[in-house]
C-alpha cells in the first residue's frame, strides 16, 4: 500500500521589513517578483499576473491574444494580515487545493507564513512534491524584491 503524505506545506521567511509593506508588495506587485518562468501557466509568453483584492478577487495570469489564466478565487482578505485563495494554477476550480499566507509582525520586521492545503485524493497529491519544491524558490524570489 502506498501512503501519500497529504499534511500542509508550510513555508515562512522572514523580513526586514513591516508586515503592512509586505502584504502590498505580495498582492499588489506579484508581477514584478513571481517567477513567472518556469512557475506560470503561460512560461515565458506570460505578460503577468494579479491579485483582485477582496473576497471572490481572483488571481489572474495575463497570457498571449488576450487570454487568462485563472490561479484561484480569494475566499479571504483581511489587509495587511493574511488572505486565503483556492489554487489551481492551469487547471479547473475542481482541482483546487487551498493556500492561505499570512503577515505577522515580528521586531522590527515580520515574518511571512504561507500554507498550503487540501491535498487530499490522488489528482492533487500528485501534485504536493513539485509545490514543496516550488513555493521555496517562489518565496524567495518575493523576499528578494519586498526588502530592496
Amino acid at each position: 500500500m502506498t501512503v501519500t503524505d497529504a499534511s500542509p506545506l508550510v513555508k515562512s521567511r522572514s523580513l526586514t521589513c513591516s508586515s503592512d509593506h509586505a502584504f502590498d508588495v505580495f498582492v499588489e506587485r506579484m508581477a514584478a517578483w513571481w517567477p513567472l518562468v518556469p512557475h506560470s501557466v503561460f512560461l515565458a509568453d506570460s505578460l503577468g499576473v494579479v491579485v483582485e483584492p477582496g473576497v471572490g478577487g481572483r488571481i489572474v495570469e495575463a497570457g498571449p491574444d488576450g487570454q487568462e489564466a485563472v490561479w484561484g478565487t480569494l475566499t479571504a482578505w483581511e489587509p495587511k494580515r493574511r488572505f486565503v485563495t483556492s489554487w489551481h494554477p492551469g487547471q479547473g476550480p475542481e482541482a483546487a487545493t487551498a493556500v492561505e499566507v499570512t503577515f505577522r509582525p515580528e521586531g522590527t520586521g515580520c515574518v511571512v507564513t504561507l500554507t498550503h492545503t487540501g491535498w487530499e485524493g490522488p489528482a492533487v497529491t500528485s501534485h504536493r512534491e513539485g509545490y514543496a519544491q516550488g513555493w521555496p524558490l517562489v518565496l524567495d524570489a518575493y523576499a528578494g524584491l519586498v526588502t530592496r
